[in-house]
């Protein structure tokens, strides 16, 4: 398949160039039922190419449709002889993989069917309302901090602090993180944005307040709440395909709970089942 999907002769692709008007009408009114070979009899269709052509995998998605037309009819041409030969048998192995994909398949539309019918412009923004408007978005916290390797150099910068030292100009002064030169200043960040000890310290804090020392694997902090506020919530934009995609998800399991619920089924004991008979591969031999 890959070398036929790869390769296109000179020939055909002038065939392909030089198709006069009105064999590229004739395309175009193609139909799903259009037979576009036969192979001792059976008809091999365009619906039959298009099925094909939507299992490919996303690199071969990409090539021209004249390129992909005669990679997988001849592949379909393939099958259908092979298909065809005495020593084509319908094994335990061909019967059961037709049963579960078709009921793969089926189940796949009925999935894709209420999904496309669960998300309106209605439901989306009552969901966007009910998750970011009305709820508890949480704080977001305004801090700067002095780093520095040791507890007791730590311990000595508070004690300058309670003495009435500028916060900022000894974070210029003292501070070994990135921040020092800016005072120590690290902006806005929310919940789970910095290491959980220094994320635990700036919430017991009060607007004002410094911290104690408090030990991360950067080294020794002092810390200083400079102010808080509730955290924005996203724009409608930035979150609708994730809200679209939840309610989708929502409506698919609501309708298979239900679609069961309504169901007759009988299931085998799995204290009668012999377990082990799952990785018996030769029953699909015999």
């Amino acid at each position: 398949m890959r070398k036929t999907l790869t390769t296109l002769s000179a020939a055909a692709l002038a065939v392909t160039m030089a198709m006069p008007a009105q064999a590229q009408d004739q395309a175009e009114e193609m139909e799903l039922d259009t037979v576009v070979a036969t192979v001792n009899g059976e008809d091999i269709t365009l619906g039959h190419m298009l099925m094909v052509r939507t299992t490919l995998p996303e690199q071969y998605q990409q090539l021209g449709d004249d390129v992909l037309w005669d990679g997988i009819l001849d592949q379909l041409v393939r099958q259908a002889a092979l298909a065809q030969d005495e020593n084509a048998v319908e094994t335990k192995r061909v019967t059961l993989s037709i049963d579960n994909e078709r009921r793969a398949l089926l189940a796949g539309e009925v999935v894709k069917a209420i999904a496309e019918t669960s998300v309106s412009d209605e439901a989306v923004q009552a969901a966007y309302e009910a998750d970011y408007t009305d709820a508890e978005t949480g704080k977001e916290f305004n801090a700067s901090h002095i780093l520095v390797e040791t507890e007791e150099d730590a311990q000595a910068l508070v004690e300058e602090l309670e003495g009435g030292a500028d916060f900022a100009e000894l974070a210029r002064e003292k501070s070994t993180g990135p921040s020092g030169p800016n005072g120590g200043e690290l902006g806005w960040f929310a919940a789970g944005m910095m290491v959980e000890p220094f994320q635990e310290a700036v919430e017991m804090l009060e607007v004002g307040a410094v911290s104690e020392p408090v030990q991360t694997q950067f080294g020794w902090h002092v810390i200083k709440l400079n102010e808080t506020r509730a955290k924005e919530a996203p724009a409608l934009d930035e979150v609708r395909g994730e809200i679209e995609m939840s309610l989708q998800q929502q409506a698919v399991e609501k309708y298979i709970d239900e679609t069961l619920a309504s169901a007759e089924v009988t299931r085998m004991d799995k204290s009668e089942a012999d377990v082990s008979a799952l990785s018996n591969m030769q029953l699909l031999e015999d």
